[in-house]
């Protein structure tokens, strides 16, 4: 299934044109004409997995709606693996990404495994594969125990697993993950930097987050997104590493993540 999704390389062009990078070129968008959220952002996602930190209103939602093609560019182009996400590839395009956003919505009348299946059969799945693979994607996010249960009956944390879990049916290429930890206990976060660390091996996973907390060596690559800005981009060590001399490792995470707020250009 993924390989018949793969775009054929025109003669002459690079390898690395079907390579696992999820790139920004120049791309601009706001919800008011007056105020750009991204202005001209150029910025390329390694293959891995990478942790998107910023704060609040910072872009980082409107990033990854681009980048799961639920948002049109005012300008520009986002591609993942060579692939545009417009017209005529938005299609396949569609087929590879899974994007978890900020709100998991219940679908009325359906129980949490028919709304995994349905988020599958969306993606292109036939029904049945959709059905089958449901339960799979419910027992990495420890949800089969409610597997029948109404989603709007679930928790907050739970409603959060849900989320992941459909984006995991369908064997996405591109996994996008919008504030997934939100509402997760300790235990629960420790399972998802598992979760993640395995994904990471096949897959590219941008998660996004605005609590520090969430740094972890699962993570390959950390950027720091602020004012629509890329303000630090590098790896998990270098990031850390721009903290200096601080203490320990949670002083250590706060004054990197200062330090790249603080910076008007993007760091190595």
């Amino acid at each position: 299934m993924p390989g018949a999704l793969t775009p054929a390389r025109p003669p002459g062009a690079s390898s690395r044109a079907t390579d696992r990078f999820l790139s920004f070129d120049n791309v601009s968008f706001g919800y008011r004409r007056t105020r750009l959220v991204l202005d001209c952002l150029s910025h390329e996602f390694a293959p891995g997995a990478t942790l998107l930190l910023g704060p609040n209103g910072a872009g980082k939602s409107t990033l990854l709606a681009l980048a799961a093609s639920a948002f049109r560019p005012k300008a520009g182009v986002v591609r993942f693996a060579g692939t545009p996400a417009a017209s005529p590839t938005l299609r396949e395009y569609r087929r590879r990404v899974s994007w978890m956003p900020q709100q998991i919505r219940p679908i009325p009348g359906l129980s949490v495994r028919e709304q995994v299946a349905y988020v599958g059969w969306l993606k292109g799945m036939t029904r049945s594969q959709a059905w089958e693979r449901s339960l799979p994607a419910l027992d990495r996010v420890a949800l089969r125990e409610h597997a029948e249960t109404r989603p709007g009956r679930l928790s907050g944390g739970e409603l959060r697993r849900l989320g992941v879990a459909q984006t995991l049916v369908h064997d996405a290429a591109l996994l996008l993950m919008d504030e997934p930890t939100a509402g997760l206990d300790p235990a629960q976060r420790a399972g998802f930097q598992q979760l993640v660390q395995q994904l990471a091996e096949t897959t590219t996973v941008v998660v996004s987050t605005h609590q520090t907390d969430d740094i972890d060596t699962s993570y390959a690559h950390v950027v720091v997104l602020a004012d629509g800005r890329i303000r630090f981009s590098g790896s998990t060590g270098a990031f850390l590493a721009s903290a200096g001399d601080a203490a320990n490792g949670r002083e250590r995470v706060v004054t990197a993540y200062t330090r790249a707020l603080g910076s008007g250009e993007p760091r190595p």
